[in-house]
């Protein structure tokens, strides 16, 4: 009999989540089983509250769903209990299988509910210290405190907080938690996210003081290009500690005018400028109990324009790796370098010792010139820097509060070379998602690109998706996270990230439903292009159909149908989208001299993107059960095909503008007729033969140039694409040293000159997009919009170039994926795939006849799991239930063994 093991449990997506503003939370779980072609038949959950610890107990339990009949694992909404706020609670789950056999009991697993609702901040309010600002006009950060004493025992304690501006909260001197840059970035004037905190163990009998750094952050500092502050200039605090004794009793301690305020050591801290610190005005235990605080002021209670108050949403920014400097260089010029040997995004932390008074200035760049000199221009008006002022009291170690950098390569001075090794640790941080996917094959070269692609995610996932990570702009323009979305999701698990980000855009959306350029929304930047503006509608399918969550279409849907309305009301036809300002094929190779547009027309990409967008729309209805909206958008989308033919296509299947963006859009979003689409794709690929078997497509044709042409027979042109060194390619960057995805394809021209100075991010990861071929084509893991999550998987492995082998895993929401393949010495090759439980994969062996070809050493069709065998002309096509596989199939033409 088969053991079934029901694990992998989350709340809302994530792991034991600490503060949810949620009373219907959603439940998913995994299951292992030792049986191939295990499929859940029915489910139950259990919830109690968190009396007694971490313990399931039947006495306290608040919901129970019952025998549930359904396959899904994914997403079983908490409905009918009456949760409360400020809850702890314990849940557990037990599945049978279609053949009748029960599991146990899951382990239990816990979420907490925050405040869910205004109400409960009654006992606190919000508070501002403003400081008087330097020469420079800058404002030093604000220690704020109180002291209180507890006289009985405690069961539990929480704190509630928040800021405008970048917080840290001390408890006892201590920070409350690991994570940095609370408390994220959001459409501060609408949205606002406070975080929870557990200080159960951080508190003590008698004396206990609580302390809050306060910086500027996103919501006073400089952001954008325009004036600032964009948000508000008085910084404030807000924060609430709940205690609950162990007789039962509580007590609640708010900020208010009882806290105290003073400046401290931090001078000066910015997102783009960095950080100044002065040791020597360092108030030495000012978050402990009994600090002197009578020299410092009464906070000032304030009535902040703050928007809706939420708790956290998605995982928070940490520091989640160090990085020891794999060199110490002195340049051409005579400057004391650090190489990192990795571009990453976060800063160093670093040990010193000095006279007081003495600086040590570390400045953060991401390459060298052509000499071998530090490089900043690149980086524009962003200084990026730190300043330590030493308090010259032994040694001191530092690192930045309230800033990030994006860096490579840092030059250090006041330390001398020698006092260096040992003493700097670069600190990288990123929104802390859980790893999904990995990818590996025969070509190291590709193996790099795809660790590049990687770490340009986890620089660029800083709370919001960011175009880069180290200029004066480090913002979520929607055009990159559009293009990079499907992408993201094999490396790291970004539901609630996206959703997140998702939620201010809906909330930035402009009346008229255009959606701005960057979100959250930074004034003068401006709004509504297509293919940015079209994240609206493109995120949340990919986050349908990856993790298969119906409430971000639901929760989004008014957003999306808004974006789609706004496209319908500007064009001269219902049906054409040609008018208004668009970025076009952004940075296309095809571009005019001195142009950052790429030659496709941009009124045949707006169209593109208008029946994309209208068809995504009604597939969302569709899901959450909108069929007369599903019906409409189903229409207009089959309007906007035909005008779109009628305006770009000539009558024997040509399109108007012979680019490879132009047909790679037509054949991506299936605008063409059927019977014009296979001539379209060989014209494609005659457009890339022509250029000398080189993409020229930009940010809106690249995502999908090697989809179209693996879709349509031309895999080994895009295998050409992938393994071409030379410029442009993705590899060319791998041959020059980058770690990260370059903006431009020749960010470092092969002289060693730059592209430019002005726009030359070496750390954009939109061009990473390809990782979504890699691992959905080349290695053939792709997810099945009938059954979203992956419960329904697409294993469609494609060999080819000069590779040898590739293999990809994927921890998706059923649980581990893999797809691998490798040739045999026989011209044959050797296929292994795994499938969770719960899942079933439709798998094509691709040129492989059903003669010759076995399942661990017997035929396909006597292997259990093994469910269909078709003969098609792409190859043979299987369906598997869960377990692991390995195929083998002949080389065509070859001939049986006799």
């Amino acid at each position: 009999m088969a053991i079934i093991d029901v694990h992998g449990l989350t709340c809302n997506n994530r792991i034991d989540p600490l503060g949810i503003d949620d009373p219907s939370p959603s439940f998913s779980w995994k299951i292992k089983s030792e049986r191939r072609g295990w499929l859940q038949q029915a489910w139950r959950i259990q919830v109690a509250a968190a009396a007694g610890g971490e313990e399931f107990a039947d006495k306290d339990l608040v919901w129970d769903s019952g025998r549930q009949e359904g396959g899904s694992t994914l997403h079983a909404r908490c409905e009918g209990a009456a949760l409360q706020a400020c809850t702890a609670y314990v849940w557990r789950v037990k599945a049978w299988g279609v053949d009748g056999e029960e599991s146990p009991w899951s382990e239990p697993a816990r979420f907490e509910t925050a405040l869910l609702g205004d109400a409960p901040w009654s006992g606190a309010r919000w508070i501002s210290h403003p400081l008087p600002a330097d020469e420079e006009g800058k404002e030093p950060a604000a220690c704020l405190r109180r002291e209180f004493r507890l006289e009985r025992p405690i069961a539990s304690a929480r704190i509630y907080a928040t800021a405008l501006g970048m917080y840290r909260l001390l408890v006892n001197g201590e920070p409350a938690d690991d994570a940095c840059l609370h408390p994220g970035w959001t459409s501060y004037g609408k949205r606002l996210q406070y975080q929870t905190y557990d200080v159960t163990k951080k508190l003590r009998s008698g004396g206990n003081a609580l302390g809050i750094l306060l910086g500027d952050g996103w919501y006073k500092g400089r952001i954008g290009w325009g004036e600032w502050p964009i948000y508000g200039r008085e910084r404030a605090a807000l924060a609430l500690l709940r205690i609950r004794y162990a007789d039962g009793t509580e007590e609640t301690i708010g900020t208010d005018g009882s806290w105290k305020g003073s400046d401290g050591a931090i001078r000066a801290s910015e997102i783009y400028d960095g950080e100044r610190y002065d040791a020597r005005r360092e108030k030495k235990g000012w978050a402990l109990p009994g600090y002197d605080d009578a020299d410092w002021t009464a906070a000032a209670p304030i009535e902040p324009a703050a928007g809706r108050l939420v708790a956290q949403e998605s995982e928070p920014v940490r520091v989640v790796d160090t990085i020891v400097p794999v060199s110490v260089l002195t340049t051409p010029s005579g400057e004391t370098v650090l190489d990192m040997g990795q571009n990453m995004v976060g800063w160093v932390r670093f040990t010193v010792r000095g006279k007081a008074g003495a600086a040590v200035t570390l400045s953060h760049a991401e390459v060298l010139d052509a000499a071998g000199n530090f490089y900043t221009d690149n980086l524009r008006s962003a200084k990026q820097q730190v300043t330590y002022i030493c308090s010259g009291e032994g040694e001191e170690t530092f690192e930045p509060s309230f800033t990030f950098q994006g860096f490579r390569y840092v030059k250090v001075e006041g330390v001398a070379p020698e006092q260096i090794p040992g003493r700097f640790i670069g600190c990288v941080i990123t929104s802390d998602l859980r790893p999904a996917g990995r990818f590996r094959c025969s070509d190291p070269l590709v193996n790099k690109l795809v660790d590049n692609i990687v770490w340009g995610q986890l620089g660029n996932f800083v709370d919001i998706p960011t175009d880069c990570p180290q200029r004066d702009e480090r913002l979520g323009w929607t055009g990159d996270a559009q293009a990079f979305v499907r992408a993201s999701t094999y490396n790291r698990d970004v539901l609630p990230f996206f959703a997140k980000w998702l939620r201010d855009l809906a909330a930035d959306q402009l009346p008229d439903g255009g959606v701005p350029f960057v979100v959250p929304d930074v004034p003068g930047v401006g709004a509504s292009s297509a293919a940015w503006g079209d994240a609206a509608v493109i995120v949340p399918w990919v986050l349908y159909e990856r993790y298969g969550d119906k409430r971000v279409l639901e929760e989004q849907y008014a957003s999306m149908k808004a974006w789609v309305e706004y496209i319908r009301a500007q064009g001269e036809d219902e049906f054409l989208w040609n008018t208004g300002f668009h970025f076009g094929d952004w940075l296309g190779l095809d571009a005019k001299e001195n142009s950052y547009v790429g030659a496709t027309p941009r009124d045949l990409i707006a169209t593109a993107f208008y029946a994309h967008a209208a068809g995504l729309l009604a597939k969302s209805a569709a899901v959450i059960g909108k069929a007369d909206d599903a019906a409409e958008y189903g229409k207009l989308r089959e309007g906007v095909e035909a005008a779109f033919r009628k305006e770009f296509v000539t009558p024997s299947g040509r399109l108007a503008a012979p680019t490879q963006t132009s047909y790679a859009l037509a054949l991506m979003f299936d605008l063409l007729e059927p019977g014009q689409r296979q001539q379209a794709a060989d014209r494609l690929a005659a457009l890339v033969e022509e250029s000398g078997h080189q993409l020229t497509t930009g940010f809106v044709g690249t995502p999908y140039l090697c989809h179209v042409l693996t879709r349509f027979g031309h895999a080994e042109l895009a295998y050409r694409l992938l393994e071409r060194r030379e410029y442009p390619s993705w590899l060319y960057p791998v041959t020059k040293g980058a770690t990260t995805i370059w903006e431009h394809w020749d960010g470092i021209k092969p002289d060693g000159s730059f592209w430019s100075r002005d726009m030359n991010s070496f750390n954009h990861y939109a061009y990473g997009a390809v990782g979504d071929w890699l691992f959905g084509s080349v290695a053939g893991i792709d997810a099945d919009e009938s059954g979203p999550g992956y419960r329904s998987i697409r294993l469609r492995p494609v060999p080819g170039g000069s590779l040898s082998f590739a293999e990809a895993e994927l921890d998706s929401p059923y649980g581990p994926i893999r797809s691998a393949w490798s040739r045999r010495p026989d011209g044959g090759f050797a296929y292994e795939f795994e499938v969770p439980a719960g899942a079933t994969a439709r798998v094509c062996l691709p040129g492989a006849a059903e003669e010759g070809s076995t399942e661990s050493g017997r035929p396909v069709r006597e292997a259990e799991g093994v469910s269909e065998v078709v003969q098609a002309d792409e190859g043979l096509e299987l369906r598997l239930g869960s377990g692991t596989y390995r195929f083998e199939t002949r080389a065509a033409g070859a001939q049986a063994a006799v």
